[in-house]
């Protein structure tokens, strides 16, 4: 289902331009043509033509009295903002033998993608976002591309397929010879080498986990960085990393525009644990739901395997379950599911003890899947506070998975007087090292084309992503200003409480309020502890 707006609904009509950093909303009317944007504060700037076609207006066909349909375009920086006399050619891919069958080859500069399709009838049509694609005008001469790729943050399966598809995408379909890989992360930039990169290289590395840029945390000091790309003549960057790194792409191109250098810069998010805000989904989340799989199997062949037998499987989560819940729902042989957004408590009419004392009379043996974020509250009551921070700004987490191994175990041996086999499986960075499936595969190219495709049209200053299964530019601060976390009150939190038959340990109006007050948290410890350089 086509999920863009097709430019046949939309009028056009100037508008201004939009800065990643204030979020800049436009608000159209389609009765007075006249903009308003909401209370925050923005700063306007003038509109500059992209690629000599009106930006995006919308107009509701309907008989009715419309005042104000409530469209709103979340747009995305572009070259000529900053640099107005900045000249455009056409795109190559008028010449490509591969796009000569498609129908519409360009994207519309009216597509736009809405950020939520299900609405009522007379409700606002919300926010929308640039649609991503092949523009008809480019900004870039093939031959004048000299391009560097980097990669930063935690490893996750899919991204050596996306600098694979990024070489290839630029190689095959724009002509371009020149492209770097940064290695190191951000700080390879002024302290490493660089690697030469072109389709030969990078053919088969898409079946490699890792990377092959080599990554890190921290490292990041704009000006170095704006300083280093300056001097190597570099004029597209592409930085594939999570919402710190996105950070820092984001102060990389502010830099950019203070310089009024032409380089597009764009993001491509990065991260195991599917909590970027806005897109759909992160590359790799579908091949660790798999791999999760193969751990939650082993632990329930080895607890049906013996007598009162526990399993505890830790999965990766540090604020967001989505891990731990779509690898219980896939596997069907979970009893429990603890994750960050719910508490939970062992003791009493309720608790995971009973559930757990329950489970064993019926069964015999009980599987618990545990994001390595839940339950840090108890595990820091009963251990030594840990006041340390990784390279990126984040805090270390306390086991979850050995402190309630220890507490399940000493709970039924000292309490219950109970015979209880306890198996533990930490898969952490065997999911973590493996190459992307076939799935993610396919999603790391429709990113690295989709980003291609922004730069050379001029776009910069933005991410790619899905939403709602349909490629978009956002601006780097939609992604990084908050983070995506699981809903309790939402029905896929439902459907998994109905398969694994687990309590909730929650009623409904505490449900409620616990989902808006770890909301609050989870942002001000992000906030605190990510920095620009994750």
């Amino acid at each position: 289902m086509d999920l863009s707006i097709s430019s046949r609904s939309l009028s056009r009509s100037p508008s201004p331009s939009i800065s990643p950093f204030n979020s800049k909303r436009m608000i159209l009317n389609p009765v007075f043509h006249k903009f308003s944007f909401d209370s925050r504060n923005f700063k306007i700037k003038p509109l500059v033509s992209r690629q000599n076609r009106p930006a995006v207006v919308a107009v509701r066909a309907s008989n009715q009295n419309v005042h104000n349909d409530g469209f709103v375009l979340e747009d995305v920086p572009h070259l000529t903002n900053f640099l107005p006399d900045l000249p455009s050619y056409p795109n190559p891919l008028k010449k490509s033998q591969a796009y000569a069958v498609v129908k519409q080859t360009f994207v519309s500069p009216e597509d736009a993608v809405a950020q939520n399709i299900v609405i009522q009838k007379d409700s606002p049509r919300g926010v929308h976002f640039r649609r991503a694609g092949p523009r008809e005008k480019v900004y870039f001469k093939s031959d004048e591309v000299r391009a560097c790729i980097v990669t930063c943050g935690g490893l996750c399966p899919g991204i050596n397929t996306v600098i694979r598809e990024i070489v290839c995408g630029l190689s095959y379909m724009y002509g371009v010879d020149e492209i770097l890989g940064i290695e190191g992360g951000y700080r390879g930039f002024y302290s490493k080498n660089t690697l030469t990169l072109s389709p030969k290289v990078v053919n088969d590395i898409h079946k490699r986990g890792g990377t092959i840029l080599c990554t890190s945390r921290g490292g990041h000091d704009t000006n170095k960085i704006v300083d280093n790309i300056e001097d190597r003549g570099i004029n597209q960057v592409y930085i594939i990393g999570g919402d710190g790194t996105q950070k820092g792409a984001a102060l990389i191109y502010k830099e950019v525009e203070k310089r009024g250098l032409q380089v597009a810069v764009a993001g491509i998010p990065k991260t195991i644990d599917n909590d970027i805000a806005v897109i759909d989904k992160s590359f790799g989340f579908d091949t660790a739901v798999e791999e999760a799989q193969r751990a939650i199997n082993a632990a329930h062949v080895e607890v049906e395997s013996v007598e009162n037998g526990v399993g505890i499987v830790k999965l990766m989560g540090r604020y967001s379950g989505f891990i731990s819940m779509y690898a219980t729902l896939a596997s069907r042989d979970v009893d429990c599911c603890l994750i960050p957004e719910s508490p939970f408590y062992l003791e009493g009419p309720g608790g995971l003890f009973e559930f757990i004392e329950r489970q064993l009379k019926e069964n015999g043996h009980m599987v618990i899947v545990v994001a390595e974020g839940a339950g840090q509250e108890f595990v820091a009551q009963s251990m030594p506070a840990v006041d340390e921070k990784d390279a990126s700004g984040n805090r270390l987490l306390l086991d979850i998975g050995l402190w309630l191994t220890q507490k399940i175990k000493d709970h039924f041996t000292k309490v219950q007087k109970m015979t209880i086999n306890m198996k533990y499986i930490d898969p952490t960075y065997m999911i973590r090292a493996i190459p992307s499936n076939g799935s993610d595969n396919i999603y790391c190219t429709l990113l690295a084309h989709s980003a291609v495709h922004g730069a050379m049209a001029g776009f910069t200053g933005f991410t790619v992503g899905p939403v709602n299964s349909r490629h978009a530019y956002i601006p780097i601060a939609r992604v990084t200003e908050t983070q995506k976390t699981v809903k309790l009150t939402d029905r896929m939190w439902a459907r998994l409480l109905a398969s694994t038959n687990q309590p909730s340990f929650l009623n409904c109006s505490e449900v409620l309020h616990h989902q808006e007050k770890a909301g609050r948290k989870t942002t001000e410890v992000i906030n605190s502890e990510r920095t620009t350089s994750t």
